[in-house]
């Protein structure tokens, strides 16, 4: 199915102090700005300019790239109050023209000279929290599933800071990002969804890992 996506916007930043949290100090690479000029490099883990303070949930070959669709900013607006804009959740690609309902596990993408493949959705934390300095926007994300997804690097290379990403890849029978969201967080785990989220090849290892802890769980109530 033909898709491209509007690429509005390309974030960078470096780990810097964010606060503190159960008093203990806090870094992170949430904080982003816009990148200027016509490319960037993107390499097999980040975007050039990018970094991330805690490579264990943030970061890494599986979450080198993380994209959140504008088309969710009404919302936002509307239903918590909160204007969004570029970098507002902390992504490196904001686009428009799809979300997490359309967007499967596995869909790969073109931009520029990189191919970039969906891994996972994102899962929200206290860091959003402390950069918005909204305690309640992790928990509306949550429930929403308004999330975005993170993409691994498959081909590095060159990127436009404007234009598109063109899809090159999708199949139906992958589950979508919402669904393997759904499938981690939500209270009672659907064995049919949990199924064919496992099932996706291109799923991140921390994903899955995630998931068998939270049917180990349902097994264990």
């Amino acid at each position: 199915m033909s898709l491209a996506l509007e690429l509005l916007a390309v974030s960078a930043g470096q780990p810097a102090p964010l606060g503190h949290w159960q008093g203990q100090p806090v870094f992170s690479g949430i904080r982003k700005s816009p990148l200027r000029g016509d490319t960037v490099d993107v390499d097999t883990t980040n975007i050039a300019g990018d970094g991330q303070a805690d490579l264990t949930v943030h970061g890494g070959a599986d979450k080198a790239v993380y994209a959140y669709p504008a088309d969710h900013w009404p919302w936002w607006k509307a239903e918590a109050g909160f204007d969004a804009a570029p970098a507002s959740f902390g992504e490196n690609l904001t686009l428009r023209g799809a979300d997490e309902h359309a967007i499967r596990i596995g869909d790969q993408f073109a931009w520029g000279q990189v191919i970039l493949e969906v891994s996972q959705p994102r899962a929200p934390c206290f860091k959003f929290a402390m950069f918005t300095g909204r305690e309640d926007l992790p928990a509306r994300m949550t429930v929403s599933t308004r999330t975005g997804w993170y993409f691994r690097v498959l081909q590095p290379g060159s990127a436009p800071l404007k234009g598109t990403l063109a899809r090159l890849h999708t199949r139906e029978n992958q589950p979508s990002v919402r669904e393997a969201f759904i499938a981690v967080y939500h209270p009672r785990v659907m064995s049919d969804v949990a199924e064919k989220v496992l099932a996706a090849p291109a799923l991140s290892g921390a994903w899955r890992e995630g998931l068998h802890k939270r049917l180990a769980a349902a097994l264990n109530r």
